[in-house]
């Protein structure tokens, strides 16, 4: 088992897992991660067992992070676009899995999509595909949703077809797991023929997981036990006494550092100006809140939709303290220490890599890498147990476990 991995876009990743009926290991190469996914976070998630053989990437902040996770791994330095078909092909790759730069395809971005730089090194790759060994026989793709719609999709669909692959498209989020927090993202999964797909296929964008994994597990097989075990351990986590839908999600409660003392989350309190200025865009929760909004890499820099912030008292007394501040002028000393008295709190970057489902066991920052830098580093991240199922889902049926 040999694995080369990365964290930030324009990199270049690959883990392996043993095949059950093969001598040979399954090779994926892991592109374009922007911090996405620790592999070994990926691996231990999925049940696929990888060593990861080189690290690849060009920020130092990112590099700092991945080398504290992985002291022993090889770390280089590497633009993607330096990258070439015989390179490749001498890892013996059998998977790709990859995640391109999102801000050419962003709902707030300009949307240059093909015409955009940050592009350059998906169309690079796109280039290789066709002087990749045949060997290379899987391919997942992540990125924001509204990638579906644009050239640099279409051209990639273009690519899998006249290679023979065969593929499905998603829009997912782990709300859609049991998973508290929403985010919206789509998927690709794709497999060489004569390899097929172990569910019914769909011309369009699913929007569902083809599997259903609520209640008890009806299919066979080890993979789709796999998936079940793997969901179930979030499923669990909700209330017995519930009545449970498969978008039923479990409590906030159970991401947060409770365990920490209360000066501690003194340094994540919303600032005087956030509350004097823009209380009411912000999107609050609570202890038993089954949700929270997508958490962007402008997290506690800019208010609207960058995600959600934390309040321990009951909703009840926040609707009461916001009617309340009505009375008083914005900025007033009053209206501040009414809003106060709510106590909001930014999650702490721990709570929300446990909303991105990165086990406590296998990922920590280094301590001196700062708050606003761990934002921005999970705000580009992906949802470790989505992908993990989407991999099990991609290599069911084909004895790669």
């Amino acid at each position: 088992m040999a694995a080369v991995t990365s964290l930030l876009h324009d990199q270049s990743v690959s883990i392996s897992c043993p095949c059950a009926d093969s001598e040979e290991d399954l090779l994926p190469l892991h592109s374009f991660t922007r911090f996405k996914t620790l592999v070994l976070s990926l691996a231990a998630k999925s049940g696929l067992a990888g060593e990861i053989k080189t690290a690849v990437d060009i920020n130092t902040i990112a590099n700092k992070v991945y080398q504290h996770n992985f002291p022993g791994v090889k770390l280089l330095q590497r633009n993607i676009q330096s990258l070439t078909a015989k390179e490749i092909n001498s890892y013996n790759i059998d998977m790709i899995l990859m995640s391109p730069p999102c801000q050419p395809f962003t709902r707030v971005g300009l949307k240059r999509d093909t015409s955009d730089s940050r592009t350059c090194s998906f169309l690079h790759l796109l280039k290789l595909f066709p002087d990749i060994d045949r060997r290379w026989k899987y391919l997942l793709v992540e990125n924001v949703k509204g990638f579906e719609k644009s050239e640099a999709c279409y051209q990639l669909i273009q690519v899998l077809e006249a290679l023979d692959f065969r593929y499905q498209q998603f829009i997912l989020s782990p709300s859609m797991f049991s998973i508290p927090n929403t985010r919206h993202r789509y998927y690709l999964i794709a497999k060489r023929n004569p390899l097929d797909f172990t569910f019914s296929q769909q011309p369009n964008v699913m929007e569902s997981f083809p599997v259903t994994l609520h209640g008890a597990c009806n299919d066979t097989g080890k993979v789709y036990e796999e998936m079940f075990s793997l969901n179930s351990k979030y499923e669990c986590l909700v209330q017995e006494n519930e009545v449970q839908s498969e978008e039923t999600c479990y409590a906030l409660s159970n991401i947060l550092e409770v365990e920490k003392f209360a000066n501690y989350f003194e340094a994540f309190k919303l600032p005087e100006k956030v509350l004097e200025k823009h209380s009411w865009l912000l999107d609050i929760v609570w202890l038993k809140s089954r949700r929270s909004c997508c958490f962007t890499k402008a997290y506690a820099h800019y208010v609207e939709g960058t995600g959600s912030v934390f309040c321990p008292e009951s909703p009840e007394k926040v609707a009461s303290t916001f009617q309340h501040v009505r009375s008083y002028e914005p900025g007033s000393s009053e209206h501040l220490q009414l809003l106060k008295g709510l106590k909001l709190r930014y999650f702490t970057p721990r709570e929300i890599s446990r909303l991105m489902c990165f086990p406590d066991q296998y990922f920590s920052f280094p301590s001196d890498i700062t708050t606003k830098q761990s934002y921005r580093l999970l705000g580009n991240s992906i949802n470790v147990h989505v992908v993990a199922l989407l991999i099990l889902l991609m290599t069911a049926g084909d004895n790669v476990c």
